[in-house]
């Protein structure tokens, strides 16, 4: 049964309010066609991150805008020297970094790394690993991945893979590759599925580049 705008937005605020690590009440939450924005300020980049996070897990929501800002207080507020000492040793100290892999940049707060790594999952532990860091305002990801198959190859994988996972809506998405870009298309049935699908597409040896065109059908 479809939701709601009305329903849609109690479930959400009623999810933030559940998280633990997010202050629901710094949070405004509006509702049109299934597409949800969530707008006000919070504390943390990380808080921000986990407000996207538990909206896009509520049953219903089409689409997510973001209009949050992050206001940095006390301890919170530091310099941009101290966010990039703090940047380079916690990368140092990821055991799934190769050592100097990844330099960083960081202005106003914000930390944009670049680099190149050989696999998606390396460049997802770096940006995990600064978003929880205090002072941090947001982050950019500037990280390439090194080629190392060809097209049709990735494509088998890709497909083969969400057989193997997402047997209910395999079917329903399509694999497009261009070199090493990949492009999927159809019909998802949840957030999950959709991120299931394009963890799927990334986790593929050779992928740099996933453009995720699924909808969400429920």
């Amino acid at each position: 049964m479809k939701k709601s705008d009305t329903q849609l937005q109690q479930d959400v605020l009623a999810e933030l309010k559940w998280e633990p690590s997010i202050n629901a009440a710094q949070i405004g939450v509006e509702v049109r066609d299934g597409v949800v924005t969530l707008a006000g300020h919070v504390s943390t980049y990380a808080e921000k991150c986990d407000a996207e996070r538990v909206t896009q897990r509520v049953a219903g929501v089409k689409a997510l805008a973001v209009e949050m800002d992050v206001e940095l207080k006390g301890m919170n507020n530091r310099t941009d020297a101290d966010i990039a000492r703090s940047a380079e040793n916690v990368l140092q100290w990821t055991t799934y970094l190769p050592k100097d892999a990844v330099q960083i940049k960081v202005e106003n707060g914000w930390v944009t790394l670049s680099g190149e790594v050989e696999w998606q999952y390396q460049r997802q532990a770096a940006t995990a690993a600064i978003r929880y860091l205090m002072g941090v305002s947001g982050v950019s990801d500037q990280i390439t991945i090194k080629t190392k198959v060809s097209g049709p190859v990735i494509k088998s994988d890709i497909e083969a893979a969400l057989k193997r996972r997402a047997q209910q809506s395999a079917h329903e998405i399509s694999v497009i590759v261009q070199g090493t870009d990949v492009t999927l298309t159809g019909k998802v049935h949840s957030w999950a599925e959709r991120e299931l699908a394009h963890n799927t597409a990334w986790g593929t040896p050779g992928v740099r580049n996933v453009v995720d065109n699924t909808t969400l059908s429920y």
